[in-house]
């Protein structure tokens, strides 16, 4: 059997998706006029079961899954996990913290970059997101222990 990594890709996708819609279903759509709470995840998950469709049907020419190699997985791993350590301190720690721990450490500890350039980067990309999210679009942001 010749399964191809964009059909795998595009069929987990759709279970996301799928995954988005029963876990927001709750959620009230409302109107365009007056959207609810639920129309941003709702019409996200649409468009990306849409999409992964899409590239799930197109997929029969891709790579073949059986071709892949898998060496970098130590490095996705990485990932994840500093991934997921941020995911739960971020309502313990905060918006400003948290995002500066988790640029600076995946800056350093995945990609091998020097400490003052990561440290620059990690600070001056996590108060662009503040002031963009936070002030701008008056996002909700997690303030932690410390409230900022």
């Amino acid at each position: 059997m010749n399964i191809r990594a964009d059909q795998v890709a595009g069929g987990a996708f759709i279970l996301l998706g799928i995954l988005v819609f029963i876990i927001g279903w709750d959620l009230p759509f409302g109107r365009l006029s007056a959207p609810g709470a639920g129309m941003l995840p709702k019409l996200m998950a649409g468009l990306m079961i849409a999409l992964a469709a899409g590239i799930a049907i197109n997929g029969q020419r891709g790579e073949k899954l059986s071709e892949i190699p898998w060496s970098d997985w130590p490095h996705a791993a990485l990932i994840i996990l500093i991934s997921g350590i941020a995911t739960v301190l971020y309502t313990t720690l905060g918006f400003i913290i948290t995002m500066t721990l988790l640029v600076f450490s995946l800056l350093v500890i995945v990609e091998r970059r020097r400490l003052w350039a990561a440290a620059t980067y990690a600070v001056l990309l996590t108060l662009f997101a503040y002031v963009l999210f936070g002030t701008a679009l008056k996002a909700p942001l997690e303030r932690g222990l410390l409230w900022f």
